[in-house]
């Protein structure tokens, strides 16, 4: 055997025997997304304000207000987070389109021309060589052996990546989603305080008056007048905080809509009445969240990359190895292309650095990569499901405390009622009919700031469940897809 086909034989043997080194990724079996507690019903589940079944991507839409609708559909348009989310997924893409180059044969040409006087004495003569004009031009055809699969890796490694920060954009809109939403209620929920307190104000200066004709005709003392008015400016002084409130609401909105805070949108300036939902919540249980939450599948595809990159890290430990060939001419120009101005190399390129305990070291930090890459998945995991657990418990205690302010409220009008007939007959002092006034007063205020705690729960509640970005990603495809005109 010839050193031609001895040759010819390794690089054979070299390229049937690549295999990418490094593990290959599957979820591990200790995972905690795999444990039989992760599947199951939520314990808080059995609230009749929820439901057992997989709700909608669009969840805001089952308050079946419009409104509210139009201003999520304008974040997701607008929303500047949104815009970086989506700029590191086309970065992602572009490195993925990098890494996967690197496999492919690589072509390139070259043309030179110059004039020149070269030394004399490097070609070790003692006289003047003549000024001549010389030229180079060639073509050149590489390819890089994977001996190792390091590429292979390098590829699995940013295909992850790209996912992981499509992942990352998922997240995104379901923040973006839930922070417009609540925005929305709160600028509703304060109105409806301030609307609240407006309307308790109102009663209690046409008790003033009351008191002020009570006086006049000899039924009441004069230093009920001043208890009356104390208790008018005391309601008074609580409608800046509410108004406050709405504007900072308002301010949020503008912004996650993409506006600066003073286009806030005018028409929720008059919002006094909270959305409410007309079906109990859907929540499902822990393996359809598992499936739905983003943050879940951006730990897990970031889990996949360290993988992957434990493989890049160990084909450093091997031969790198480069098939090529080029052709050209090279010489004076008035002899281009004869014989002696003709060149071509064909052949491999085989370097290796021994490894050391750099390169080795490289190896054990994405080891160690990978590890916490799987320490930081099971704390995702462990979370999505703590978040959903923690606003169904919060749900529920604050229906509870719903009801019974409900109740504390029918009662102290039903007191206010009576004691106010006492006092008018003369059979009761002022005080208790003021004490009366205040527990009415201090009632509706607690209901009217138990119906806005209301809504945020549920708000973050479904933001728990992880709903809501597949709508937009799926009318961000479609629009994709439609013609230009």
């Amino acid at each position: 055997m010839n050193a031609r086909t001895s040759l010819s034989a390794c690089l054979a043997l070299l390229l049937t025997a690549c295999a990418a080194v490094g593990p290959d990724y599957h979820l591990p079996e200790q995972a905690k997304i795999n444990a039989p507690g992760a599947q199951q019903p939520f314990q808080e589940a059995g609230l009749k304000a929820v439901a057992n079944a997989e709700g909608p991507s669009d969840w805001w839409r089952l308050y079946d207000e419009p409104q509210l609708n139009g201003l999520i559909k304008e974040a997701l348009a607008a929303n500047t987070s949104l815009r970086v989310a989506a700029a590191n997924l086309a970065r992602s893409e572009a490195v993925a389109m990098e890494a996967d180059g690197a496999r492919e044969v690589k072509a390139g040409a070259s043309l030179a021309l110059e004039r020149a006087q070269v030394s004399g004495e490097s070609f070790l003569l003692e006289h003047k060589v003549p000024v001549f004009n010389l030229g180079n031009a060639g073509v050149r055809v590489g390819y890089q052996v994977d001996l190792a699969g390091g590429l292979q890796r390098a590829i699995e490694a940013a295909d992850a990546d790209v996912e992981a920060s499509r992942a990352a954009l998922d997240l995104a809109r379901i923040s973006i989603v839930a922070d417009t939403a609540l925005a929305y209620m709160e600028a509703c929920a304060a109105g409806h305080e301030l609307e609240v307190a407006e309307h308790n104000l109102a009663l209690q200066e046409q008790q003033h008056q009351a008191v002020a004709r009570l006086i006049a005709g000899g039924r009441a003392m004069a230093v009920d007048l001043p208890r009356a008015k104390h208790q008018v400016e005391q309601l008074r002084a609580t409608l800046p905080a509410y108004t406050a409130r709405r504007r900072v609401a308002l301010y949020k909105l503008a912004v996650l809509t993409g506006h600066p805070p003073g286009e806030y949108p005018r028409p929720l300036e008059t919002c006094k009445q909270l959305p409410e939902l007309k079906q109990p919540i859907p929540v499902g249980d822990g393996a359809a969240l598992l499936r739905r939450r983003p943050d879940v599948r951006q730990a897990e595809r970031t889990l996949a990359g360290a993988t992957a990159r434990i493989g890049v890290a160990t084909a450093a430990l091997y031969p790198s190895i480069a098939l090529g060939f080029s052709a050209g001419l090279t010489g004076i120009m008035e002899h281009m292309g004869q014989a002696p101005t003709r060149r071509w190399s064909l052949g491999p390129l085989i370097s290796w650095t021994l490894p050391g305990d750099e390169e080795k070291a490289r190896v054990r930090q994405a080891d160690a990569n990978a590890a916490g890459a799987l320490a930081k998945f099971d704390t995702v995991v462990l979370n999505a499901l703590h978040e959903v657990e923690s606003a169904l418990a919060n749900l529920a205690r604050d229906l509870d405390r719903d009801a019974a302010l409900r109740q504390a409220r029918n009662e102290a009008a039903k007191a206010r009622r009576q004691i106010q007939a006492l006092y008018r007959a003369g059979r009761l002092a002022y005080l208790d009919d003021l004490d009366a006034q205040r527990s009415l007063a201090a009632a509706d205020t607690a209901l009217a700031a138990s119906s806005a705690q209301l809504a945020t729960d549920q708000i973050k509640l479904f933001l728990a469940l992880g709903g809501g970005w597949q709508s937009a990603a799926q009318a961000e495809a479609h629009s994709a897809e439609k013609p230009s005109h």
